[in-house]
């Protein structure tokens, strides 16, 4: 039976409710925003699968990709909506070609992060772009299986310790299965999310506005300079709608700060145990930072990707018709993307953030304060290096 009494133990993947032949666990939400297992000791029956198939408690092995690529899509409108280069977009649409299914994660109608499948081409729209909270999973585990145990073809994609809870989920491998994850920073909580949206609602439209649209990675200025873009409607006095648009550069969002600052990671994060591309996936995507230096020839400022193959490479020579693609030297991409093999730091001010982050005042302020109070203590520190050399 599974216990966690350090959160940081628990990646929040969900394997171990979807395994639970009695349907003993949940998940509920902690006083941060993230998602833990409690189980129903007395409907338990101790068969300990709930532990065989905890990714933090196997970890996988580390490993190198065989191949590492810099690569975008070739569709140019596709690409404009893709975080990076579009790839993403490419190996679905392979999968969708040949009768398969593609999960993935989307933003629901209340424009919370959930993971969902889709079977048409049209349906890849929703995942597509970068998602800066951890989702839901429910129950895409059990479908996947069911889907790969009827010969179908099916990838899924998601953050690497949830692929890596997937692969313990299934305990076998399958041919049909293509995993991808990205190159993850860290996934910030769910709560604070919401926080962020009900109080921009408000500070923009006054509570009356719905939002249509939420960009993490509007490439307006650049794929370099990405925007945190939210669409927001009201309805005026004749029935007819008014939209806002309200776009911040990542480095003036506030959430985005926070996040980027690892103010409000999930506390796994801080020691993941599926970097080094221990999650078992076939495939990882992220972005090729560090473009104008690997490959100055070819950044246009548009995105992209960099893909790496783990531990196949099947799926390749099908999407080559789709793509432009180099091949590229892992370090040289491990230098722009440390996030690879090491996990982010927690911000010094990340306790001080929590205690106050729900207590009624603005978020826009406790974040601020936070990472003041951040920038203080490290010119006091600063300081004192320098009293204690002279």
């Amino acid at each position: 039976m599974l216990d966690i009494k350090i959160k940081s133990d628990c990646c929040g993947c969900s394997a171990c409710i979807q395994i639970c032949p009695k349907q003993c666990i949940s998940m509920n939400e902690d006083n941060e925003g993230f998602l833990y297992p409690e189980i129903e000791k007395d409907i338990c029956i101790n068969c300990g699968l709930c532990e065989k198939v905890c990714p933090e408690l196997y970890p996988g092995i580390m490993r190198k990709p065989l191949k590492v690529f810099a690569i975008k899509n070739k569709d140019e409108v596709i690409r404009k909506k893709s975080s990076s280069g579009g790839i993403f977009t490419v190996l679905a649409e392979t999968v969708i070609r040949e009768g398969g299914v593609v999960f993935g994660a989307k933003f629901n109608e209340n424009w919370e992060v959930v993971h969902d499948y889709t079977v048409t081409k049209d349906g890849l729209a929703a995942f597509r772009g970068s998602k800066y909270v951890q989702s839901r999973m429910g129950d895409c585990f059990s479908k996947a299986k069911s889907f790969l145990d009827q010969g179908k073809k099916v990838l899924f994609s998601g953050t690497p310790c949830q692929i890596a809870g997937l692969k313990r989920f299934l305990r076998k491998e399958y041919n049909n299965l293509l995993t991808v994850d990205f190159i993850c920073h860290g996934v910030p909580s769910p709560k604070v999310w919401r926080m962020y949206l009900d109080e921009t609602v408000v500070r923009q439209c006054e509570k009356k506005a719905f939002i249509e649209e939420v960009l993490f990675r509007d490439k307006r200025l650049g794929w370099k300079k990405f925007s945190v873009s939210l669409l927001f409607s009201t309805t005026i006095g004749n029935g007819s709608k008014n939209s806002v648009l309200v776009s911040e550069p990542f480095t003036e969002n506030l959430f985005m700060r926070g996040f980027l600052y690892d103010v409000y990671l999930r506390p796994s994060c801080y020691q993941c145990p599926t970097k080094c591309l221990r999650s078992g996936s076939e495939v990882m995507i992220g972005d090729l930072w560090g473009m104008n230096e690997i490959l100055p020839q070819l950044d246009d400022d548009k995105g992209y990707s960099v893909l790496m193959l783990n531990n196949t490479d099947k799926l390749f020579p099908f999407i080559l018709q789709d793509v432009e693609y180099s091949e590229l030297n892992y370090n040289d991409v491990f230098r722009y993307n440390p996030s690879i093999e090491i996990s982010s730091k927690p911000h010094p001010n990340r306790s001080y953030f929590f205690e106050h982050f729900d207590n009624g005042q603005s978020l826009y302020v406790i974040i601020n304060r936070t990472l003041r109070k951040g920038r203080y203590m490290r010119f006091v520190k600063r300081l004192v290096r320098k009293i204690i050399h002279l």
